[in-house]
């Protein structure tokens, strides 16, 4: 049965873990995607290992566990350079990881919930999409994103599926200890504080509930006060 059984994505670590326990502390049966060990242990989470950057494997893997109410793409890297610094090899590992992977999964599980007229997508965005010097690849990934769950939105909304995009800002999670960008350190939003990985997950909860049924194709941010005008 595929009721209260959700596939997320990045789940070892991070924004995915802390979603990952807090869909099984709402009584989920979680499936995580990840290419690197997990130290969640429960008896309704089960581990995947994934390739994510690998398309043919991650839809492969999607196919394999069966009809799924949920799918939570929070999988992520941060690569930052300056123009005249850029690497196409980072360009290429944020691409695969954030878009090329959930576009694989999607295309098995998407028309699945379609068919069984429920279900739940949310994409893990980033504030960055809007633009921001030094992260031009990291944005463009990211905005790529709000993108496709707009389109996927607009197709399968009739059928009783939402797929939304949840953005936070600068989030205390261990990317910001990531070598790959020490030469800048993380913004402080006007609440003075990192977004935390728990903030993220329960709006996460939420949507992924009968009471979010009517909210699609939005692009909701967890800012901390970073988009209101100063």
């Amino acid at each position: 049965m595929s009721a209260k059984r959700a596939i997320v994505t990045g789940s070892s670590s991070g924004i995915g873990k802390s979603i990952a326990q807090a869909l099984l502390a709402d009584r989920w049966h979680v499936i995580g995607f990840d290419i690197a060990p997990t130290s969640i242990e429960d008896d309704r989470f089960t581990p995947a290992r994934v390739d994510l950057c690998d398309r043919s494997a991650a839809e492969a893997a999607a196919a394999s566990i069966g009809p799924v109410a949920a799918l939570v793409h929070a999988a992520g890297v941060l690569r930052v350079a300056p123009l005249g610094k850029l690497r196409a090899s980072d360009g290429e590992l944020m691409w695969r990881l954030h878009v090329e992977s959930i576009a694989s999964i999607s295309n098995v599980v998407l028309p699945a919930m379609a068919a069984a007229r429920d279900g739940r997508v949310v994409l893990i965005g980033s504030r960055v999409a809007e633009g921001k010097a030094g992260r031009s690849q990291y944005a463009a990934t990211k905005a790529a994103l709000i993108a496709l769950a707009r389109s996927w939105a607009a197709e399968v909304i009739a059928a009783g599926v939402t797929v939304n995009v949840v953005s936070p800002a600068a989030t205390e999670t261990a990317m910001l200890d990531d070598p790959a960008r020490k030469s800048e350190s993380p913004v402080l939003p006007p609440l003075g504080r990192l977004i935390r990985p728990d903030e993220i997950a329960s709006l996460v909860v939420f949507l992924l509930s009968p009471p979010a049924g009517a909210i699609t194709g939005q692009d909701i941010q967890i800012c901390g006060g970073a988009s209101l005008p100063h």
